[in-house]
């Protein structure tokens, strides 16, 4: 992929649970930022790239694992103090990124400190330093993506809970859609500017799309159904604190915005649940619902299933004791003491 021209966000394929979340947190950055689980080679910084491109300045920031906490946040401007003796700030990465995409890859390496003050700064919308002499403030509104490979390793579950949005991404693909996104790589990497021609129209539709959802966002209320649902679905995943609640909101808002509509439903509560569930839901919720699923019915050499629960218990015939006489009820005072049993001498 060429610098100049990144790739379509519209020509993705393969991703759509990803490029959903990656809209949701750009309508509304206060959800969170997105975390990406999922090995390499599944359109991790393809899809962050894509997404900045449709943004006004099209920003898009790389956070460098090695960064500083001064290159992150800004610092004292000291070529101003040796020229002139004037306490200048000199913005970060953080600046550069507003009102655009900041994206860290293996943010499970980052140092938990940095990891943290991103975070903070997300769910804020402010950046805000005090330290070497400065006390400065300006406005970080930015989409944060942050992806990771769980065999190097896991994020703090506190740090975890922090990300407003998960996605796990699955490598193994169908058929039909490996050939799509192979198909589309290799039109792309053939003539970058005719490929980005082509889905131009999309890419202007949805830039318009995200336009119109940020503006409409302040005016999409939550209703008492929209918050007791949000309550159930929260509670029953055994969810610490209500951060996920507050997370589920702003993405049922943002996915009403983006669908152009001027009230949350039922309906955009359920497509974002899981995106803000799957990292937070407790083990013990997980293990519920797993004993509610009922098992699989067996099947005989045919293949066809049996349900043997229907069966009353007093018809089933056993598998293993063929022949064995029924159980005898015996009366506990017609037992008699039994002698312990001696090995005799030889």
């Amino acid at each position: 992929m060429t610098l100049d021209t990144p790739f379509p966000f519209t020509a993705l394929h393969g991703q759509p649970l990803l490029q959903s979340a990656l809209l949701l947190a750009t309508v509304d950055p206060l959800i969170g930022g997105v975390l990406v689980e999922g090995p390499r080679g599944t359109a991790k910084s393809t899809a962050a790239r894509a997404l900045a491109a449709l943004l006004p300045g099209g920003r898009f920031v790389n956070l460098p694992l090695s960064a500083s906490e001064e290159q992150l946040v800004g610092s004292l401007d000291l070529e101003a103090v040796l020229q002139g003796g004037e306490v200048r700030f000199r913005p970060g990465l953080l600046a550069r990124a507003h009102e655009g995409v900041l994206y860290v890859d293996e943010v499970n390496l980052l140092a938990d400190g940095l990891v943290d003050l991103l975070l903070d700064v997300c769910a804020s919308g402010v950046n805000r330093i005090e330290r070497d002499g400065i006390s400065h403030a300006h406005a970080a509104r930015l989409t944060l993506v942050g992806t990771m490979n769980p065999e190097e390793g896991e994020l703090r579950p506190q740090l975890l809970d922090r990300f407003g949005l998960f996605v796990r991404l699955d490598n193994v693909l169908p058929p039909a859609e490996r050939q799509a996104i192979v198909r589309a790589r290799l039109a792309f990497d053939a003539d970058p500017a005719a490929f980005a021609a082509r889905h131009a129209p999309a890419q202007q539709a949805l830039a318009a799309r995200i336009a119109s959802a940020r503006a409409a966002l302040p005016q999409i209320e939550f209703s008492d159904a929209d918050h007791e649902r949000v309550a159930a679905l929260c509670h029953a995943a055994a969810v610490e604190g209500v951060r996920a609640d507050l997370v589920m909101l702003r993405a049922a808002r943002a996915h009403a915005a983006l669908a152009g509509r001027g009230a949350i439903d039922a309906a955009d509560i359920d497509a974002v649940a899981e995106l803000v569930l799957a990292h937070r839901r407790h083990a013990e919720a997980e293990a519920g619902q797993a004993s509610h699923t009922p098992p699989p019915l067996p099947s005989d050499s045919s293949g066809r299933q049996h349900d043997t629960a229907q069966a009353p218990a007093d018809t089933a015939e056993p598998e293993d004791d063929w022949g064995a006489l029924p159980p005898q009820v015996v009366p506990i005072a017609g037992v008699k003491s039994v002698r312990p049993l001696h090995a005799k001498k030889p």
